[in-house]
């Protein structure tokens, strides 16, 4: 059996975003895989060397030799899975659409996981909910007591680390205020074409999708705001398993679509996301631990992030990457949403 044939491996988590973004793109791609839920790995283990970050999900691919190649970071992995297998692509085949769904899968992984993260542990009915079932998904067969204590621990690491993701007294307005709007963002655009880009998934809606699980799915709060618009949980619904779904090759938005059809959504990512980027990539530069700016007219602040200033430079270098052509057109799609910040110096 070649290397492209053998299963890739999957290990991770229901409660994560990431885990669930991954195994959409592989049922929907159709890519042979085994799960394992939470690290618990088929047998062989010597063979599968650790990630240098652990992260979830970790993913295992064939090699020429026994020893497994280990994988983190969805996007990246996303791109291999790209080059390895050439049916059912997420990405878009015009440079500048591809860009702008690089830039609205990068927001879902950085921005919207703030909803999440949020959600899950800044109120303490859902860091309640949360707790217990983070414990089972571990390890359902734990004993009541085992499983308390765990799920105690869990969660007061998890609280630590708001200030990580941004959430905070602060913030957590500015939060919620976003969350609500892109729900009837995403709405109005699925009731529209089906998916963010055309009337076949890309990478942007498996990692909208990701965090979506949690946040439509599982945390009863963020539950609550989703519940205004269901079409939006159906979606979610739906996208979990696309093995199914015939697509057409061509079936994304048109040049001329892009713009009246995503100008929301843009503008969302233009709104909030972009000056965040920004603030802390200026802040690190700068060597500050903390950041502040206007988001909205609001203050945010928050302690920097390191991986979000590799986000901004990653964003620069793909749309300077482009040819001349591909970058006007996104210009084009980007004047008056506040994404042009993203792009210039």
């Amino acid at each position: 059996m070649s290397s492209k044939n053998e299963p890739v491996e999957i290990y991770g988590a229901p409660g994560s975003p990431y885990t669930r973004k991954m195994l959409a793109i592989l049922r929907f791609r159709r890519v042979p895989y085994i799960l394992g839920w939470d690290g618990h790995m088929v047998s062989g283990t010597e063979t599968r060397p650790a990630p240098k970050v652990s992260i979830i999900p970790i993913m295992y691919f064939a090699t020429d030799s026994v020893v497994k190649e280990v994988a983190v970071d969805s996007t990246p992995i996303i791109r291999r899975l790209e080059r390895d297998y050439k049916k059912r692509s997420v990405i878009p085949t015009h440079p500048a659409l591809a860009f702008v769904n690089f830039l609205i899968e990068d927001f879902a992984d950085e921005w919207v996981t703030k909803f999440m993260f949020h959600y899950r542990w800044a109120h303490d009915e859902d860091a309640k909910h949360a707790a217990p079932l983070l414990a089972f998904w571990h390890n359902p067969t734990l004993d009541p007591e085992t499983a308390e204590a765990g799920a105690a621990r869990f969660a007061e690491r998890q609280i630590g680390r708001l200030g990580v993701v941004g959430s905070n007294e602060t913030t957590g307005p500015l939060i919620e205020s976003s969350f609500a709007r892109l729900i009837d963002i995403l709405d109005a655009l699925i009731m529209r074409q089906g998916y963010v880009l055309g009337a076949r998934p890309s990478s942007a809606d498996f990692g909208l999708f990701g965090q979506l699980t949690q946040l439509c799915q599982v945390e009863p709060t963020s539950y609550k705001v989703a519940g205004r618009r269901p079409r939006v949980r159906a979606w979610v619904d739906r996208l979990e398993d696309l093995s199914g779904l015939e697509v057409e090759d061509d079936a994304w938005l048109t040049a001329n679509e892009v713009g009246p059809a995503l100008a929301p959504l843009l503008g969302e990512v233009g709104r909030v996301y972009a000056p965040c980027l920004i603030a802390n990539a200026t802040a690190i530069a700068a060597g500050e631990l903390t950041f502040e700016t206007q988001i909205d007219g609001k203050v945010w602040t928050q302690d920097v992030f390191p991986y979000q200033a590799k986000c901004l430079a990653e964003i620069r270098a793909a749309y300077e990457a482009l040819d001349a052509s591909a970058r006007a057109q996104v210009n084009e799609w980007f004047a008056g949403t506040g994404c042009e910040a993203l792009i210039s110096d």
